[in-house]
């Protein structure tokens, strides 16, 4: 017989054979069991997930003469004809290349016949999305008025291609992509049933390749069996999937972190000189970063086995430089399906991944009676600079582990409550008016990543010279105040937008600290001036928390109308106590 690939000859042929997809089998064996079985289903997942298995497996167990728990018992001539192919019961159709209305009309007649051999016809439609629309129509109408003892499975990567009218007669069941353990405990029990030699290693490196897709791991096993002669080392596995060693990756790593150009090029070129796939090579570093990036906090979620230069990795930088990592590595793989000369795209990226991170950002503790301290952030070098304590005192110098060639621009933001009633006292209902009206078209001048940052956020006061943002997530504040290019795009198009004369300082904080800052602000209120304004720095922190009680009615009055003034009238209520 001549040989059939591993994909195919260890196709699941029980519910129990099928792995990573757990909900999905166990729902279709206690339907089969109850009796409570529908007349369509649609199967929805990426690629070498098991939905065509499936739909085969549940066919089957669906007419067998004795099956159990919901099984096929596999040895009754129904599910012998079925696994031989012969039973004519059981249609499969692939819409790839049967898309037309005639194929569809072909199947509302035969659907009026009752089965020969089985109890039920069961029609399995693959890739059911590359329908035409006719023939979705003609589709519809067998699946509102179907034979009691036909059964559609719906197979389809692509379900948003098919018409809600179709999508909304059919139980659907979402198969998920399979992690890279289930498929490496797989592939074991094939090669151990198989009699076959293996090292762990490479299958761990055959199960990433996969990516979440069985037939992939199998289909790539197969071919690292063939060029090992039986026998899957590490070496073939890298060889057969273009992927390069952890080892490899890591002095790669390491040598951009401790920001050595040379001998990362020189690492690249030995990639590069190897035969690897830059496309692979990107995926592999965007694994990395992220195993590192998670060790310290969730190390069951790690897929690499840990050596030396990952845990040093992992236990000497902090978070921040591999979020840096990644969104580089995200941007240069975009770049990569547009050219044909990918190795000068990986170096580009080699030299930008070795530079000392230069962003400067300071802010201060939300604390009222704190000093002002910058907190420094670190990637690979990070510079730290002393605040400015008032516009007449000369900044102090830049101090640094490493001198950059060029300064780094900085934008200076601050979160304390002092800065927050800064701007409160300069506010003015126009000067929001007019940024709320130009935030849209800002944020949609910055990178997708950075508007999302913006999207959870809005202005709540604005003055001449300040501008305060509330921030929905406090993580999402903080990660904002670190990207000096988003901050200097802020303040640059904010002032050319609404036409100021001079740039805004920047004031981020949470919402929920807004609330209680303009609380505390708005009651100290009338003990000042009827007319806003500035407050000292020194004074500031000394507001007390309790309203003033028992205000005249008139005093009550100018206060909500100065409310008004500072702030969104509409985030203004009025509540009789």
């Amino acid at each position: 017989m001549a040989y059939q690939a591993l994909y195919r000859t260890w196709r699941p042929q029980k519910f129990s054979d099928m792995i990573g997809q757990e909900v999905v089998t166990k729902t279709l064996k206690n339907a089969i069991i109850t009796g409570q079985t529908t007349h369509a289903y649609l199967f929805n997942g990426p690629r070498g997930t098991g939905k065509t298995s499936a739909a085969k497996i549940f066919a089957k167990a669906i007419n067998c003469l004795h099956p159990v728990d919901g099984e096929p018992d596999g040895t009754c001539e129904i599910c012998q004809a079925m696994d031989a192919g012969t039973l004519g019961d059981v249609i499969e159709l692939d819409a790839a290349s049967n898309n037309g209305v005639d194929e569809i009309r072909e199947i509302r007649e035969d659907v009026t016949y009752a089965p020969t051999q089985a109890k039920y016809k069961v029609y399995i439609i693959d890739e059911v999305h590359m329908l035409s629309t006719g023939a979705f129509n003609a589709l519809l109408k067998t699946l509102e008025e179907p034979p009691a003892n036909v059964i559609f499975i719906l197979a389809t990567t692509e379900p948003q291609k098919i018409p809600a009218t179709i999508i909304s007669r059919t139980q659907r069941f979402d198969f998920k992509r399979i992690n890279a353990q289930a498929a490496f405990e797989r592939m074991v029990y094939i090669l151990n049933e198989r009699g076959n030699t293996y090292d762990e290693a490479a299958l761990h490196v055959i199960a990433n390749a996969a990516d979440g897709g069985m037939r992939d791991a199998l289909s790539i096993l197969d071919q690292a069996l063939s060029f090992g002669d039986g026998h899957v080392t590490l070496e073939n596995a890298l060889l057969v999937t273009g992927s390069v060693t952890q080892t490899l990756l890591g002095q790669y790593v390491q040598a951009v972190v401790q920001q050595d150009t040379k001998a990362a090029l020189a690492k690249l070129a030995e990639v590069l000189d190897a035969g690897k796939d830059a496309n692979r090579f990107v995926e592999d570093l965007i694994s990395y970063a992220r195993d590192l990036l998670l060790y310290t906090q969730a190390p069951e979620l790690v897929t690499l086995v840990p050596d030396e230069v990952f845990m040093q990795l992992a236990q000497e930088q902090e978070a921040l430089l591999w979020y840096n990592m990644i969104d580089q590595l995200n941007e240069t793989q975009q770049q990569l399906r547009f050219t044909n000369r990918p190795a000068i795209y990986l170096e580009v990226l080699t030299v930008k991944l070795s530079q000392p991170i230069t962003t400067v950002v300071q802010h201060t503790s939300m604390t009222p009676d704190s000093k002002k301290q910058p907190i420094k952030t670190a990637a690979t070098k990070i510079v730290e600079q002393a605040p400015v304590e008032a516009e007449s005192e000369p900044t102090t110098e830049p101090k640094t582990d490493k001198i950059s060639h060029k300064p780094a621009v900085t934008v200076h933001v601050s979160e304390d409550q002092t800065s927050v009633f800064k701007v409160l006292a300069e506010a003015t209902r126009g000067d929001l008016n007019r940024i709320t009206a130009v935030w849209a078209d800002m944020v949609n001048m910055l990178p997708v990543s950075e508007q999302a940052m913006l999207n959870v956020s809005r202005p709540v006061a604005a003055s001449a010279s300040g501008l305060v943002v509330a921030f929905n997530f406090d993580i999402i504040r903080h990660n904002a105040m670190q990207k000096n290019d988003l901050l200097q795009t802020m303040v640059t198009q904010i002032r050319e937008l609404t036409q100021a004369a001079n740039e805004r300082q920047l004031v981020f904080i949470t919402s929920d600290d807004w609330q209680q800052l303009r609380a505390k602000y708005v009651a100290q209120l009338p003990n000042q001036h009827t007319q806003a304004q500035p407050i000292p720095d020194e004074m500031a922190t000394q507001i007390s928390d309790e309203p003033a009680i028992d205000q005249p009615v008139e005093q009550a009055d100018n206060l909500i109308t100065e409310a008004k003034n500072i702030f969104d009238e509409a985030l203004v209520e009025e509540v009789d106590d």
